[in-house]
């Protein structure tokens, strides 16, 4: 096999990393940052902690410091070793071969292997992952052809394949303790059981998670760290309080409501950062359930299109942490066109259509009236579902506001249990990673969490992204995805809002929260609190 340009990469890659180790190790500063407790806050509390039944943002949280997967990226999107130290891609895009970590064992101590990598990739993940059984359904075989050596063949060229092996994407699961089991059900989904620099210790509903230091963890000298507490707050101005006064060092996502940072910015013992939310790509929108009526004509979905100010949520809600979504792919992500059909903010357009549909208003000004389920990821996403009532019942469409807590969330979510719903995505660099499983009719999987939830069906557009996928030009594969993406936004299958430009705030004596492009779902085996 010829080696490839990637392959020679990578291996510069894996030369960087282990210098950059080795000089760690060497330095007369790491008996300094060794030792201490991390506080780290959790919002909301997840159902479960296994990345591969559930990718909600606080299970990764927690999960990538417990599970791993093959590969990590840097801030660029650049794959980089994490349990494979190197990889290979054929020529012609159809082979992928990983040479795998040596001397890594679970947290239970039996050794990683490569029957766990078949196992989670042909076993465990087309079976419970959503996301990772679409990245699957390309290969046609993966084969352990050394104990240190995974080779998979691809049916056909798939060129975002390599950006689909990080921690949730494609964690890594222990098969001696999954195979031959009920994947959901197993107990060992609450006792999980990782290669990760930090091991399940403790999980105090309603309180805390707390993962403690793994003494064998595989990469030298590492984790600096000794405990992280996950800190379970559901207020909202507590978890300002205890980031102010020290007693939790880390917030991200939405943890502190966006109101508040111009006064978190300007506390001389904080650090705000936008880094580590490259991979992610986090996208906003408003899930619409195309089973439930009006909800399933077009005008009734492009009047709510119309009736949102999106600039008014990204510069009054989130405080410019945001940015107006202007259709189905984020400008963050390849292939984003700017020139896709827009909803600008016209209520006059809105109302027009729903007189088209032949919806007036009753005696109060009530045409329609649909239900709408909030994430229940703390105040700043009420204040988005309580905007959205208001600016649905200017063009007369009632909504009745539901809540719930994250677990029930993703219940009513992953089975259709709902008119529409409120919800944030990733879109993992490449939209066919991240943005067509939400457009895709071959996606529509009841229970499935991150699937084509609302039932949108158009062949043409699974015509198109089933081409998009399948070419290696880029510039072909643009123009594919402006073609499919141009028919998308005319349907208008979902209510795109903003655009997440989330911040991570740390403590000023934390160092190497955000490393890589995963940011704060990272492993944090390299993470340290300044003595």
């Amino acid at each position: 096999m010829r080696i490839s340009l990637l392959f020679r990469q990578s291996l510069l890659n894996v030369l960087l990393a282990s210098a950059s180790l080795m000089a760690l190790a060497a330095s007369p500063v790491q008996a300094q940052v060794r030792g201490g407790t991390l506080n780290v806050i959790l919002n909301p509390e997840p159902p479960v902690l296994m990345v591969g039944i559930n990718q909600q943002t606080p299970t990764q949280i927690v999960g990538g410091k417990i599970y791993e997967g093959l590969l990590t990226y840097d801030f660029d999107l650049n794959p980089q070793p994490s349990l494979a130290k190197s990889w290979s891609v054929s020529p012609d895009g159809l082979t992928y071969t990983f040479e795998l970590q040596e001397g890594v064992t679970w947290h239970d101590g039996k050794p990683f292997t490569a029957d766990d990598v078949l196992f989670s990739l042909k076993e465990y993940l087309p079976e419970v992952h959503a996301r990772a059984r679409n990245n699957l359904s390309h290969v046609s075989s993966i084969e352990a052809t050394s104990p240190s050596t995974i080779v998979i063949k691809l049916k056909e060229p798939y060129a975002p394949f390599i950006n689909a092996f990080e921690m949730s994407s494609a964690p890594m699961v222990p098969a001696h303790l999954y195979r031959g089991t009920d994947f959901r059900t197993n107990p060992a989904n609450q006792t999980p059981i990782g290669t990760g620099p930090f091991k399940f210790k403790e999980w105090q509903r309603g309180r805390y998670v707390l993962l403690e230091r793994n003494d064998k963890y595989w990469r030298p000298n590492l984790p600096y760290l000794d405990k992280i507490y996950f800190q379970v707050i559901p207020d909202a101005n507590s978890r300002l309080v205890a980031l102010e006064n020290g007693s939790v060092q880390v917030a991200s996502f939405g943890d502190i409501d966006f109101a508040f940072l111009p006064q978190v910015r300007a506390n001389p013992e904080l650090e705000v950062t936008t880094k580590g939310y490259e991979f992610a790509g986090p996208h906003a929108a408003i899930e619409l359930n195309h089973r439930v009526k009006p909800l399933d004509d077009v005008r009734f979905r492009q009047a709510i299109q119309y009736a949102i100010d999106r600039k008014f949520i990204a510069e009054r809600i989130f405080f410019g942490a945001a940015r107006p979504a202007t259709g189905p792919v984020s400008s963050v992500t390849r292939f984003y066109d700017p020139n896709l059909p827009k909803y600008d903010y016209d209520p006059k357009k809105a109302i027009a259509l729903l007189d088209e549909m032949g919806l007036k208003p009753d005696a109060n000004g009530k045409r329609a009236s649909i239900k709408l389920l909030g994430l229940p990821y703390g105040d700043t996403w009420t204040k988005v579902s309580e905007y959205v009532k208001n600016a649905l019942s200017k063009v007369g469409v009632d909504v009745v506001l539901e809540n719930t807590d994250a677990g029930s969330w993703a219940r009513r979510f992953s089975n259709w249990e709902f008119d529409s719903v409120v919800e944030y995505l990733y879109q993992y660099s490449d939209p066919a990673l991240g943005v067509d499983r939400t457009y895709l009719s071959t996606n529509i999987h009841q229970g499935g969490y991150g699937t084509n939830v609302s039932g949108y069906v158009n062949k043409d557009v699974d015509a198109t992204l089933r081409a998009a996928e399948l070419e290696n030009d880029p510039a072909k594969r643009k123009q594919l995805y402006s073609q499919a993406y141009t028919q998308v936004a005319n349907d208008a299958p979902t209510a795109w809002l903003v655009e997440l430009a989330f911040p991570t705030i740390t403590n000023k004596k934390v160092k190497n929260v955000t490393t890589s492009a995963i940011g704060v779902a990272e492993s944090f085996a390299t993470t340290y609190i300044e003595k």
